[in-house]
């Protein structure tokens, strides 16, 4: 039987990040003691940071012996932070080889060691490459076309030799997260094109054909919450894909367009430019496992992370959406000059 609240007090690594700034909040909703540690690339003021119950360590998790004082203590990790998405590695290989690989095993060694009970790791469904399989699942050969999608998988078997009876290991592949975020991402493929329509009233696919799947933000903060409840038998040492709707990005672009338009009708027609592209990743995940061993099925769709994006624009909570670098990690990051 599940149990929201059998590991009270939470470390998140990434907490500040796009979805740690959805799953935070929730956490603390629903009775966790949450420490949030990160580095703070994109800074912290859009977390709740008067909560009693909220302690926020500005660190780096390539610092292995202050991720081992601050995990003391804590009953579970849920593992978000990471150079990430792969065009954030044209900055710095060995930046992004430290952060989303190297330091990966000793946070681990160091969670165990301090008696955390449950180590959710959040890998991505990027690690499966180019794929013309109707049905891509969790036993599908990895296939990384990059550096980011490599060291996502290759992180997950360094887990799963620390899995025992005491520290239960369970790594996640999400599908592309879309929707809005208090810190959000404006470089994920749904948000793009809904910025590119509500703002420039055109919508640039480059390529179209390319198969990606989707998951909605509130989906992905369930899921998490969901692995803090379940029992250890159901998810140890086990990896999930998670995704909702797999489609093409030209429908993708097609979805965006008729929202938009019905959402802000001031901005229509809407046009569609078709571009080449030298990303070739496509493949469609399938989430059955999910559904079959925990019960869970996304229940938001493409049209609502849209709709809700529409309405954050409107109401004037993404401004300067194309100058302002913190929507973007790649530019965050040259700007920062992060090493």
């Amino acid at each position: 039987m599940s149990d929201p609240l059998r590991f009270p007090r939470v470390l998140v690594t990434g907490g500040a990040g796009y979805v740690g700034n959805v799953l935070t909040p929730r956490l603390l909703a629903a009775g966790h003691q949450v420490t949030v540690y990160d580095i703070c690339y994109f800074g912290s003021d859009s977390l709740p940071l008067d909560h009693p119950f909220l302690t926020l360590i500005e660190a780096d998790i390539r610092d292995t012996d202050r991720f081992a004082a601050t995990v003391a203590g804590h009953d579970a990790v849920i593992h978000l932070a990471c150079i990430s998405n792969d065009p954030s590695f044209e900055l710095d290989s060995d930046l992004s080889r430290s952060i989303n690989f190297e330091c990966f095993e000793p946070m681990v060694v160091a969670a165990q060691a301090a008696g955390v009970r449950r180590f959710v790791y959040a890998s991505t469904s990027s690690v499966y490459g180019v794929s013309d399989s109707p049905d891509v699942t969790e036993d599908h050969p990895l296939v990384p076309l990059t550096l980011y999608n490599d060291y996502k998988g290759r992180c997950e078997p360094l887990l799963f030799a620390h899995q025992s009876p005491e520290f239960t290991c369970v790594a996640i592949r999400p599908a592309t997260v879309c929707g809005y975020s208090p810190r959000c991402r404006l470089d994920l493929t749904v948000n793009i094109l809904t910025n590119y329509a509500v703002n420039k009233g055109k919508i640039l696919v480059f390529g179209g054909d390319q198969l990606r799947p989707n998951l909605h933000i509130e989906d992905m903060v369930d899921v998490y919450q969901l692995l803090l409840a379940v029992p250890e038998e159901s998810i140890a040492g086990e990896t999930f894909n998670v995704g909702y709707q797999n489609r093409s990005v030209a429908d993708i672009a097609g979805i965006v367009k008729a929202v938009v338009e019905e959402e802000l009708p001031d901005r229509a027609p809407i046009d569609i430019e078709v571009q080449e592209s030298n990303d070739p990743r496509s493949y469609k995940i399938n989430s059955d496992k999910i559904g079959r061993v925990l019960g869970f099925f996304p229940q938001r769709t493409i049209e609502m992370a849209v709709r809700e994006l529409c309405r954050a624009f409107r109401g004037g909570l993404l401004p300067d959406s194309f100058d302002d670098d913190r929507y973007f990690n790649v530019r965050t990051m040259k700007n920062l000059a992060a090493r």
